[in-house]
């Protein structure tokens, strides 16, 4: 087995774990808004957002490469 295929495997597989968290976080974010307080997720997301905005422009610019590397589409 040649170590490229191991990484892909591993790649594919991290892939699938970040895609299932994604939905969830998607879901519990609906489920939030429809019933508040029930999951929480609003609050912890704009405290992430905040934690990352409090620390300036290096803080922001984190953020955004953040969301560059999960809005990514697999290749």
């Amino acid at each position: 087995m040649k170590i490229s295929d191991a990484l892909n495997k591993v790649t594919d597989s991290l892939h699938g774990i970040m895609a299932l968290g994604m939905t969830l976080a998607v879901a519990f974010l609906v489920v939030d808004m429809l019933f508040p307080g029930t999951t929480n997720i609003v609050d912890n997301v704009a405290m992430l957002v905040k934690s990352f905005v409090g620390h300036g422009l290096v803080g922001l610019i984190t953020l955004i490469i953040f969301i560059t590397i999960f809005s990514r589409d697999k290749a």
